[in-house]
């Protein structure tokens, strides 16, 4: 499972990065997560607002940092 956290690398770029990364721990889930930061790259996405986070090539959330709660949700946790 590939997840991406994309945005500029701001504060709530690094807290979405860090919520993932911790929430996946917990929950014994194998996934490689990246911070794409390169804003060709995330407009080329169609992502209009940052922090967005796509699990597999699925936008999840965008434009703000999601809870634990939430993460857990998409992976049905």
């Amino acid at each position: 499972m590939k997840i991406e956290v994309l945005g500029s690398g701001c504060a709530k770029c690094r807290k979405t990065e860090e919520m993932i990364s911790e929430t996946v721990k917990k929950l014994g889930i194998e996934a490689e997560v990246v911070h794409v930061t390169d804003i060709g790259e995330i407009v080329e996405r169609g992502i209009m607002m940052t922090p967005a986070v796509v699990i597999d090539g699925k936008t999840m959330i965008e434009g703000k940092v999601p809870s634990e709660a939430q993460i857990r949700a998409w992976f049905g946790r």
